[in-house]
């Protein structure tokens, strides 16, 4: 039977969402993450921060949660049929980052390890995770630079980690409706446990601890670019892409609320302001145009740069 601390898991994760609070905050100036320790009815609960208003970002969150319950919900034995009946306990950190300017894409990284519990049997454990980008004006060393970090976070669990969790990343975020992808990806894993469990846990560290090398430095480079009313109408109608997913497709969503998570952190997600326009389509040769012709499908950023 493969040992597994949960306990160690759990205080990786407060500290990581210490340390990413520290970064966005120091990289914004002006506003300051705000706390909300929360428990679940259920069984457990967490600790929602979020920003708003600042002088960068417009609106974020970085949540932890540590959820347990006596029935797993459907979203957690659909591909686990065995599991049904069992008890979980689930535990991660969330984040999700709206820049006021539309020139800094809006970011999201989750972290997370889940466990089912069922009589008579040993604990059946995975991790899950990554991060994405979702750029309205995009920059193509931005872009690469993002990828980069994420392969450099891969590369001592294997030269196939990066390729595979790239594409699986570009994948899952992808709206069949609209037939593009949410931004330019990133990576996105889950049911990680073909490693031993010190190895999987090295593995998420290694992940969740890249993150703010990889959007800090885009924060850094593009917050203090000039934008107008053009420009923030393209970022608000962009981001109904982003709600569209969030609450359709995305994983995270769908088994919070089945499990009965606290609704205002699970759906800290969405951005403060958005706007849908019937049928709109941009410019031909425009910047809005650049996006949909070179950046929402998926492209080998680190390689061929195509």
């Amino acid at each position: 039977m493969t040992t597994i601390d949960v306990e160690q898991v759990k205080r990786w994760l407060l500290d990581l969402q210490d340390n990413i609070c520290e970064g966005l905050q120091q990289e914004d100036g002006a506003a300051t993450f705000q706390e909300d320790a929360w428990q679940r009815p259920g069984g457990g609960g967490g600790r929602t921060r979020v920003i708003a208003k600042g002088a960068v970002i417009e609106k974020g969150g970085v949540n932890f949660s540590d959820v347990s319950g006596d029935t797993l919900p459907p979203s957690a034995t659909a591909n686990r049929p065995e599991l049904t009946g069992g008890s979980f306990r689930a535990m991660g950190v969330s984040l999700v980052i709206h820049p006021d300017n539309p020139y800094v894409p809006t970011s999201h990284a989750n972290v997370r390890l889940f466990v089912a519990y069922k009589e008579g049997q040993d604990p059946v454990w995975w991790f899950g995770g990554g991060y994405d980008l979702t750029p309205y004006y995009p920059f193509e060393e931005d872009c690469r630079r993002w990828h980069e970090v994420a392969r450099q976070a891969c590369e001592p669990f294997g030269a196939d980690v990066y390729p595979r969790y790239k594409k699986w990343c570009d994948d899952y975020f992808y709206l069949p409706h609209r037939g593009e992808t949410r931004g330019v990806g990133g990576l996105f894993f889950d049911d990680v446990n073909h490693w031993d469990f010190a190895t999987s846990f090295a593995f998420v560290q290694a992940v969740g601890e890249s993150y703010l090398s990889a959007y800090r430095p885009i924060l850094s480079r593009r917050k203090h670019i000039a934008f107008g009313e053009r420009e923030k109408s393209f970022q608000l109608y962009r981001r109904g892409r982003y709600v569209e997913f969030n609450l359709v497709y995305d994983r995270g969503t769908i088994f919070g609320l089945q499990s009965g998570g606290r609704t205002e952190s699970i759906l800290m997600s969405l951005p403060p302001q958005v706007s849908w326009r019937y049928d709109w389509q941009p410019e031909p040769d425009s910047p809005e145009a650049e996006l949909y012709a070179n950046f929402l499908r998926p492209r080998d950023w680190i390689v061929n740069n195509d």
